[in-house]
């Protein structure tokens, strides 16, 4: 049955890999301009042109051109940028590790945050504890990334001078401290939205399973409220917060672009920005691919964890 699940699993994974693969190659033909035009100049022979053609296959049929994209991303090969003079995959290398501590570092704040806070509103429903966490995570939900992140800085960079503004990146090869000390602001903000999402879905989910008939009766043996809370109700509570925090990686990495291109953080975001504005059409087309695949390896690897946590959830 498992064996079953996982084959099962595994190819709509390749076939949904496959359809970002032709999703992210036929990308950079939407694009408007012209790339020949880009690395050349608009003063370019015709002669210049054809030879760059050459080079970088488009002289090809669009089928062929998929194939050996394809076989070089398989390789590790995303491309050389012309446009930055280096292989696109050092780009993605140099990039992706920051989003990466940005997007473990916020989950962690909200999973430390959301989860006592959930804990403690589903013990005592209603009460004054409860009611100004749902009422402060209502004001949270309200205010979107850019918004809180322009006030940090303005509090706590310009004015306290707690944290560290734009530009003040150092990766963490360099200084452990220092860099965490210039991660911890745009980490916050980003887990902000989580905090609100996963309190809320989590308070509601424990508030229903500890009125469930085998909490009663753990009661009515004398477990501890602390017990009863953490191993019967929180695990089969717990299956609904993992499925939404692995949805949520996509609106995280969308989050963590914002913010990095405001904070000068030099990860994907920021990569993605100014290689826009350049034109420059094959990191473009590596961070949209790396991006998205990320996003379906990771909750393909969720859906193991289901299983595992609550073993009522049929595989079928």
């Amino acid at each position: 049955m498992l064996w079953k699940f996982i084959a099962r699993r595994f190819a709509a994974l390749v076939g949904i890999l496959f359809v970002i693969s032709l999703g992210a190659f036929f990308l950079i033909h939407l694009l408007p301009g012209d790339p020949i035009i880009t690395i050349l100049g608009p003063s370019a022979t015709n002669e210049n042109r054809r030879i760059l053609m050459a080079q970088l296959g488009l002289d090809q049929p669009i089928y062929q051109q998929y194939l050996t994209w394809l076989g070089n991303v398989l390789h590790g090969n995303l491309g050389f940028s012309f446009i930055q003079h280096q292989n696109v995959t050092t780009t993605i290398a140099n990039s992706f590790p920051i989003d990466v501590e940005l997007v473990v570092l916020s989950q962690i704040i909200a999973f430390s945050t959301a989860v006592p806070l959930a804990m403690a509103a589903a013990k005592r429903p209603n009460s004054l504890l409860d009611r100004l966490a749902t009422t402060a995570t209502f004001a949270a939900l309200a205010l979107p990334s850019f918004v809180l992140i322009v006030l940090g800085v303005l509090v706590f960079a310009v004015h306290f001078h707690i944290f560290p503004g734009p530009g003040a990146y150092v990766p963490i090869s360099q200084g452990f401290w220092t860099n965490i000390h210039a991660m911890i602001l745009p980490s916050l903000v980003l887990a902000i939205g989580s905090v609100v999402v996963y309190f809320r879905l989590l308070r509601s989910d424990l508030v229903a399973t500890l009125q469930e008939d085998y909490i009663l009766m753990a009661r009515s043996k004398g477990a501890s409220d602390r017990r009863i809370m953490w191993r019967h109700a929180f695990r089969p509570s717990s299956v609904a917060l993992l499925a939404t925090a692995a949805i949520n990686i996509g609106s995280l990495i969308a989050g963590a672009f914002v913010v990095e291109y405001l904070l000068q953080l030099p990860g994907l975001g920021y990569s993605l920005v100014n290689a826009i504005g350049q034109d420059d059409y094959l990191t473009i087309q590596a961070i949209v691919l790396v991006v998205a695949v990320s996003v379906v390896v990771i909750n393909f690897f969720a859906d193991f964890m289901f299983s595992i946590i609550d073993p009522r959830i049929s595989r079928d």
